[in-house]
């Protein structure tokens, strides 16, 4: 895997918006927070563009990502908001132009879709972390500044990262590449040419939003399309609002427990990154991971 160059103090963000239109006080907000952090900021002056439900036209949002990821000011590309919208632009995205200028890019949601292109196109490592108009225009509590750092601005293996009130699904250790995004996104892209490589992988899924039965057909389809047969381990996220309905006398952790069961591999369950309230934490694709008690211990750098 091609590893971006680490991103510095005083370096240029590209905000992109390739789903769901934007709310533009949240993205004003955002783009806010990053430069008290300490980063110079820039998007294309029609990213509040709406095009039914997307952020404008395909044209538009193509465009966008391909003239934000060549320009050589841009160090990090990092997504408004998800929704929906991305895979829109899966069979047009000129692969040899990202592949020539690797970039740090974060998102989650739908931008899923675009974790998995870069991956199967560009072999590019990439992270699963906090959105522009979402998690950073909400202030300091709604992203977690550590692992950002240590991830994305460090040449170094972050080391251990842990998360609050994960528990343990199934026991044991495993050690794979840390592979993964929602679970809706990572189904939807099976059978596609970018669909994710889950062999000897780390895998970590989330949702929100998502029935139980409905997360229960989810990962059927990735069970029946082989996706689960030979993973290492599993990781799941806090899974925000995956419930039938209040008093429904089980918890989507046990139905997660029974279906994974199987496959033989230890599992957490509860990982607070992607469509969590606070303290989103960001997670590298496509590095070495170790999965233990309570704990991912990130074996190798993220970036160069």
């Amino acid at each position: 895997m091609v590893k971006p160059p680490a991103l510095k103090p005083g370096d240029m963000i590209g905000v992109i918006a390739p789903a769901s239109n934007v709310r533009m006080d949240w993205l004003t907000a955002g783009v806010r927070e990053l430069e008290r952090l300490g980063f110079r900021v820039i998007h294309r002056p029609d990213i509040g563009a709406k095009e039914r439900y997307t952020a404008g036209t395909l044209r538009r949002r193509l465009d966008e990502l391909h003239t934000l990821w060549t320009n050589p000011e841009v160090k990090a590309i990092v997504a408004a908001r998800g929704g929906y919208g991305t895979m829109h632009l899966l069979p047009h995205i000129e692969a040899a132009r990202l592949r020539a200028q690797p970039k740090i890019f974060v998102g989650y949601s739908d931008l899923t879709a675009l974790h998995l292109f870069l991956h199967r196109a560009c072999d590019l490592v990439t992270f699963h972390g906090p959105m522009v108009a979402k998690d950073f225009s909400a202030g300091p509590t709604h992203y977690d500044w550590d692992s950002f750092q240590r991830l994305v601005m460090n040449a170094q293996p972050a080391g251990k990262l842990t998360s609050p009130h994960v528990e343990t699904l199934i026991g044991g250790t495993a050690t794979g590449r840390l592979v993964g995004g929602c679970l809706s996104l990572v189904a939807a892209l099976v059978g596609t040419p970018w669909q994710l490589a889950t062999e000897g992988a780390i895998l970590f899924l989330e949702d929100t939003a998502t029935k139980p039965y409905q997360i229960d057909r989810l990962l059927q389809q990735l069970w029946l399309a082989g996706q689960l047969d030979r993973v290492a381990g599993f990781v799941f996220g806090e899974m925000s609002d995956c419930v039938q309905h209040p008093d429904q006398g089980y918890q989507l952790a046990e139905v997660i427990h029974d279906l994974i069961r199987p496959v033989g591999v230890p599992a957490l369950y509860g990982w607070r990154s992607g469509h969590s309230e606070v303290g989103n934490l960001t997670l590298p694709f496509g590095v070495r991971a170790r999965l233990e008690a309570g704990a991912l211990d990130i074996l190798e750098a993220a970036v160069a």
